[in-house]
């Protein structure tokens, strides 16, 4: 019976519950582009009831592309793409650069260029070959060069801004002539993501610096349940805590530095791999794939492994407890309890493996 008791005690079992599921459902995340820290992460996940998402960079592609082209006097629209391009041509600025590529698709030749300034924060100046001198920029750029707006562009500015559009004005020898709507692009796959999210009985928030016209535009097109706009970097955290103090777990997804404090603050971190490297520090799941589909797969697979655990764990205690009173009294041999608890062993590791069978996407 001694002896019995001895074998069927040993806990084996128990030590394998939590490593072995760690293992696998890690490695299993890290073969999906999904890479947890640790046992925190898994912990998080089974509690949180909120996702927060960012906008820029998360929700959206954050690259910038040309979405539209006005032309305020009747002139070929390409004619003025073409200038504002032209002069644009040696940008580094990412609305720069979208009116290059925009230009580029359609295939329209460039005019050559002189004398181009950046004027930082507002736009660019220069001369073309042909003389003209054009200025690229903003409302405020156009209204402190002295030129006059016409209602047809404060029109396409206050329409932009509500629809989250930049508008870049152009000026041909100080006439305002036209203007361009940059937008930064919706991924494919975050309204997909969002009602994944909303299946897993999760609330979602959109948290977002951008005006609330702009940012609600974005909530309605991807189905978020709430929006929070016109929030400052620095209050992105205070926005998590708050929902924190109404009882709520919170995931925070972000990409840029300036989610790193938010991501810290939430119960679950989730950092996009394209962000800044103090917004993956600051995560406790770092997402590797570019498609948003990816939040939900890292929330069910850390789920699904801290189930595991627990189904492991269930079993090594519940194993225990039934064998050790039949070996203190005699009714177990040794031989059986050596087979016993080797075979519950080789059940928690065999349950930890089903893992491996974890399919994204569903």
């Amino acid at each position: 019976a001694a002896m019995s008791v001895l074998i069927i005690a040993c806990p084996c079992a128990l030590g394998l519950a939590t490593p072995t599921a760690l293992l696998v459902g890690v490695g299993r995340g890290g073969q999906l582009g999904i890479l947890i820290k640790g046992p925190d992460a898994l912990e998080a996940s089974g509690v949180i009831d909120t996702v927060v998402l960012d906008k820029t960079g998360t929700l959206t592609t954050g690259t910038m592309a040309l979405a539209g082209v006005h032309a305020f006097d009747g002139t070929d629209p390409d004619e003025l793409l073409a200038l504002a391009a032209g002069v644009e041509h040696y940008s580094e600025h990412p609305v720069g650069r979208a009116l290059v590529a925009g230009a580029q698709a359609r295939e329209l030749t460039l005019p050559e260029a002189s004398e181009v300034a950046a004027l930082p924060g507002h736009g660019v100046r220069g001369a073309l070959s042909g003389g003209q001198s054009v200025v690229v920029g903003n409302q405020g750029l156009m209204e402190e060069q002295g030129f006059d707006l016409p209602d047809a562009a404060r029109l396409v500015v206050d329409a932009a801004a509500e629809a989250g559009r930049t508008v870049v004005l152009l000026a041909v020898d100080g006439v305002v002539r036209g203007g361009f709507d940059i937008a930064d692009q919706l991924k494919d796959s975050a309204p997909g993501a969002v009602e994944r999210l909303r299946k897993l009985g999760l609330r979602t928030v959109l948290l977002t610096g951008d005006r609330r016209g702009a940012a609600e535009n974005v909530g309605r097109q991807v189905g978020v349940d709430e929006v929070v706009a016109e929030v400052l970097p620095a209050e992105k955290a205070a926005v998590v805590e708050r929902l924190q103090a109404e009882g709520r777990r919170v995931a925070m997804v972000g990409d840029g530095i300036n989610d790193a404090a938010a991501l810290a603050t939430a119960n679950l971190g989730m950092a996009v791999v394209s962000g800044t490297d103090v917004a993956m520090k600051s995560a406790d799941i770092i997402l590797v794939r570019r498609s948003l589909d990816v939040v939900p797969d890292a929330i069910r697979l850390a789920r699904r492994t801290l189930g595991t655990i627990r189904g492991n764990l269930v079993w090594a205690f519940a194993y225990n407890v039934a064998a050790i009173p039949l070996a203190a009294t005699g009714r177990l041999n040794p031989l059986i309890a050596g087979f016993a608890m080797s075979l519950s062993s080789v059940f928690v590791v065999t349950n930890s493996m089903r893992l491996r069978r974890f399919e994204p996407g569903a």
